[in-house]
């Protein structure tokens, strides 16, 4: 039974696709659920205009996430940690501690999750992190780590 999806459902197709699937699938479980409608010849044009609405829509969200490259790349962001001696920190520097960073320093509010960093940061000096913003586009973003001076009163 052919049925256009008029939300995105996992392991079968986008909103506003056009799949087949078997019948009772599609009237047991997409079409009571609201995931889908039955594919007739309006449904059919309904469909190309979500598809070109999503496609219209993907596009836009790449070109703002590349216009944020080249901010997110224009600067290092400067992280003050506690260190011992020999450069290793009392502590780490975590995704959470990045995101602050970069919304603080340039002024980019940056979900911690799309922060790509292996494990914590624990040295001083430059590190290059990765930052996921679209499918197809991710920034490098230096950070750099330095030696937090103590106050002394």
């Amino acid at each position: 039974m052919k049925v256009i999806l008029s939300d995105d459902v996992e392991k079968l197709g986008h909103k506003g696709d056009v799949v087949t699937v078997a019948d009772g699938y599609a009237r047991n479980y997409l079409i009571p659920k609201g995931f889908a409608i039955l594919a007739s010849k309006g449904a059919l044009k309904q469909a190309e205009l979500m598809q070109r609405a999503r496609a219209e829509r993907a596009e836009k969200e790449k070109s703002e996430a590349a216009a944020r490259v080249a901010t997110l790349a224009a600067s290092p962001v400067y992280i003050s940690a506690r260190a011992g001696e020999e450069g290793r920190l009392f502590g780490s520097v975590t995704k959470a501690d990045i995101a602050r960073a970069i919304l603080d320093q340039l002024e980019q509010d940056i979900d911690r999750h799309l922060i790509r960093l292996d494990e914590p940061i624990r040295s001083l000096g430059k590190h290059e992190v990765e930052i996921h913003l679209h499918e197809e586009v991710n920034a490098m973003v230096t950070v750099e780590v330095i030696a937090h001076e103590e106050e002394t009163a």
